[in-house]
């Protein structure tokens, strides 16, 4: 399956004349939020990410793109800064309707300022002149419309954190599954009770880059390692189907004893959510450790099938991983789903959600 990027659909907005600065662009295009406490004052209480803000008029979250204005909380609406359609693999979701594409949406900001990512140009582009990415008008029954042309079968929210930005991607869902899509979000995990509660209704995929599991690591990325380790669960717990994703950094995220305490705390929630491990490689302003080799991928493989996990993913390296690319049943070792990269090369697990070998139940989104 081939990647199309989206062209036609966008129309780039620059601000006028050269003048507006593009947190002024944004600002024309918000909502009032719904993921908000009002308090004394005219302050607000945000609840769209883990960080919780408290936001004064006048001032904006750490995500700089949801901000208080007169007591009113204002959040990003009506616009896309990133658009493609691709594989489903590539969120990544291996165990959501394998071999179908999925219309993936991104806006602009984030909560986190991770060194190494592959999203800068939209996650960070109110922090760095250098990205320069604009916003392009769009509309939820256009997005719908063109995921129906293009085949697509789910309709993702991603690029930036989803999160910052719910209440667009629940108006966008809301059309989605009216037209029988699939929906997910792709995310840093940096949520809370209230923001799963809010998408719940209107979400059936969640993927959490588990970045790593040292609260240092996780400050100097602008998180907190609790809070994504408490919507781990509350993902799991809530319902959605769950996929976790470790870009494995050498230096950063890679000695064993992360690797192990990772492992084993997935397995504590349940050894069946599927857990990707990902080679690195030199990007944005993280271009001091090696690219991850292959036999790092492996042994965090390994350390995850010690810990008992049944579904482990060696990401970014197709045909150096082994085994690792493919599913197979815990149960009897069938090949159920055999994998190159992003390609499907043979899937045998049916819309029964069965392995055909021994009718064990392989967890997923199958049909």
């Amino acid at each position: 399956m081939t990647q199309r990027t989206i062209t036609s659909f966008l129309t780039h907005d620059a601000p006028d004349g050269g003048a507006a600065t593009l947190a002024q662009v944004l600002d024309a295009r918000v909502r009032e939020g719904a993921l908000v406490e009002k308090l004394e004052g005219g302050a607000v209480r945000c609840f769209a990410c883990g960080h919780r803000c408290l936001v004064r008029p006048g001032r904006r979250g750490i995500c700089k793109v949801r901000f208080n204005k007169d007591g009113t909380l204002y959040v990003p609406a009506g616009y896309v800064a990133a658009l493609q359609c691709d594989p489903t693999e590539k969120k990544p979701f291996f165990h959501a309707l394998p071999g179908s594409d999925t219309l993936t949406f991104g806006m602009l900001g984030c909560d986190f300022h991770c060194g190494y990512c592959q999203n800068w140009l939209t996650s960070q582009a109110l922090r760095d002149d250098a990205a320069g990415v604009l916003p392009s008008d769009a509309t939820p029954e256009g997005l719908v419309r063109l995921a129906l042309r293009q085949g697509a079968r789910l309709v993702g929210s991603s690029y930036n954190e989803p999160l910052i930005t719910a209440e667009w991607a629940v108006d966008v869902f809301k059309v989605a599954r009216a037209n029988g899509l699939k929906t997910a979000f792709i995310s840093n995990g940096n949520a809370t009770s209230e923001v799963l509660d809010y998408i719940r209704p209107w979400t059936d995929c969640y993927k959490i880059d588990f970045k790593a599991m040292d609260d240092k690591r996780y400050r100097e990325l602008g998180g907190v390692l609790q809070h994504v380790l408490d919507a781990i669960r509350m993902v799991y717990e809530r319902g959605l189907w769950l996929e976790l994703v470790t870009l494995i950094v050498p230096g950063f995220n890679d000695d064993a004893s992360q690797l192990a305490r990772a492992a084993d705390y997935i397995a504590a929630i349940s050894p069946e959510i599927p857990w990707h491990v990902t080679a690195f490689h030199k990007d944005y302003k993280m271009t001091d450790p090696d690219d991850t080799s292959a036999d790092t991928l492996l042994r965090a493989c390994d350390i995850g099938a010690r810990a008992g996990l049944k579904f482990i993913y060696a990401g970014n390296l197709p045909g150096r991983v082994g085994r690792w690319e493919n599913t197979y049943c815990p149960d009897c070792g069938d090949l159920l789903i055999e994998r190159s990269g992003y390609v499907i090369k043979q899937q045998r697990v049916g819309a029964d959600g069965r392995c055909p070998a021994c009718s064990r139940r392989i967890p997923g989104i199958w049909c």
